[in-house]
């Protein structure tokens, strides 16, 4: 509008540049206010989203300090921490609900104007953490022995794996009180503290990881011991500024049932969701079994890699996932509109940083295979699983993005049903797979096995996840 104003700005000659201002003028303009208005949402959600997956690696990299310390003591306590962290690790994975559904509860009710109810959604959900914790670590200490055996520990590996578990688990209720908790901050879009919190408890448990085993001689179980402190500590650094923040607006810090059950109501479908993506994981391993130790070994170290970038996906999705919850809180055509804006946005910024790292995958792929083997066989599968990840992570990034928006909506039910659906058919046609490759001359060779894994879960897996979340984002009835 500068380039028609006069510059002695008469009233008479601004008002004819004006009249003579044609509809390109007008769409230039429109086109300018629509790229700041996005260039704003891509801020929110890039300013949540960095922390978020700074606090998202918070428990792999638990574990990748106790892997890094406890390899120093031998190679059976190596082995039973591979025993003991796949428990903890697969059972605080399941309880990721308690994150996803507070998040959801309480950005709704900010955006609403109801802020001490939605505080107050976040100190029930911190109780049902706190209990859930408390069953999950008791059961696990009770069922250490069985469990470790269960999943191969034998002689010295066995009584390593379970002197890591018991030590281990009894921090399971300050892991879940960081889960609720995380909630609660991401709702309230006040992500940095969780930042913090992540930050100081990795130093902490590095601290007192060398602390117990290599000056104290603890070995395995002061390993997991120093990580059962740094989660509580991790537990505390959150929730006690939540508890006074949610006391100042005047929510209640003493256990409600009725919130407790519906935190748990709510928390339900996701467990559900979760628990098939787990069963669809699972039985992706089994096939790689199936196919031989080469694969298998192949298929670990994608994996490894995949799920560290994963966290960076994810944390797109949980951004977009508060700021959609929130403006849905708001209610209204303006609320809707505010999502459908924020949808598109997080997908796009979804399927960037999924393009960004399929082609970083692609790359550091091709020489990856020497830093996990020295076997030349072995190398080639890791590289060929990794360029085949690769070509499909704009389309996970995506499909991520989309859930997370979903989720904020509180979809719970039809993310639970849909879920469990592509999982129920992935299983089936992964293990027909495995049957084809070890069967049937169908995959003669290692490298085909392996390129037709990676190839089947991502069309049907992360293919099927995307195709039911686009259809359901094409309605409004996810909105409601």
């Amino acid at each position: 509008m500068s380039t028609h104003t006069n510059q002695d700005n008469h009233a008479d000659d601004h008002a004819a540049d004006v009249a003579g201002t044609d509809e390109n003028a007008t769409a230039a303009l429109a086109s300018t206010s629509g790229i700041a208005a996005d260039a704003t949402v891509n801020r929110r959600i890039l300013a949540l989203a960095l922390p978020t997956f700074g606090q998202l690696i918070a428990e792999p990299t638990f574990v990748l300090i106790d892997t890094a310390i406890v390899g120093h003591i031998g190679d059976a306590a190596l082995a039973g921490l591979s025993i003991g962290s796949t428990i903890i690790l697969t059972a605080v994975g399941l309880c990721i609900f308690l994150a996803y559904s507070t998040t959801a509860q309480v950005a709704h009710l900010l955006g609403a104007g109801r802020r001490r109810e939605g505080l107050q959604a976040g100190i029930d959900g911190l109780w049902l953490a706190l209990g859930i914790g408390v069953v999950l670590g008791v059961g696990l200490f009770a069922g250490a022995e069985p469990l470790c055996r269960a999943l191969g520990g034998r002689g010295d590996v066995l009584d390593q794996a379970v002197a890591y578990t018991r030590a281990i688990v009894l921090g399971a209720p300050g892991m879940l009180l960081v889960y609720a908790t995380n909630g609660i901050f991401r709702g309230l879009q006040k992500v940095r503290i969780t930042l913090i919190a992540a930050v100081s408890g990795a130093v902490l448990n590095t601290v007192l990881e060398v602390l117990f085993v290599i000056v104290l001689g603890w070995g395995i179980t002061g390993s997991g011991a120093a990580t059962l402190i740094a989660q509580w500590y991790m537990g505390l650094f959150l929730t006690v500024p939540a508890m006074l923040w949610a006391k100042a607006d005047g929510a209640s810090l003493r256990p409600r049932l009725e919130g407790i059950a519906a935190a748990g109501g709510d928390g339900l479908p996701l467990f559900v969701r979760t628990l098939a993506i787990r069963a669809a994981m699972v039985a992706t391993v089994a096939c790689a079994a199936r196919m031989g130790t080469s694969v298998l070994a192949g298929f670990q170290a994608v994996n490894s890699c995949w799920n560290f970038a994963m966290n960076m996906l994810d944390s797109v999705g949980i951004a977009g996932q508060a700021l959609v919850a929130t403006a849905l809180g708001a209610g209204g055509g303006t609320g809707r509109a505010q999502a459908r804006r924020l949808t598109a946005a997080t997908g796009h910024a979804g399927l960037t940083v999924g393009a960004l790292i399929g082609v970083a995958f692609t790359i550091i792929g091709l020489f990856a295979g020497h830093v996990f083997s020295p076997t030349p066989a072995v190398q080639l599968l890791v590289a060929a699983g990794m360029v085949t990840m690769g070509v499909f992570f704009p389309l996970q990034g995506w499909m991520m993005a989309i859930d997370g928006i979903l989720i904020g909506a509180r979809d719970y039910r039809y993310l639970a049903a849909t879920c469990t659906a592509t999982a129920a058919a992935y299983i089936l046609l992964v293990l027909a797979l495995a049957d084809a490759a070890t069967v049937t001359p169908v995959l003669p060779n290692d490298l085909a096995r392996t390129v037709a894994l990676w190839t089947l879960f991502n069309l049907v897996l992360m293919g099927g996840r995307g195709l039911a979340n686009g259809l359901r984002v094409r309605t409004d009835r996810w909105m409601r």
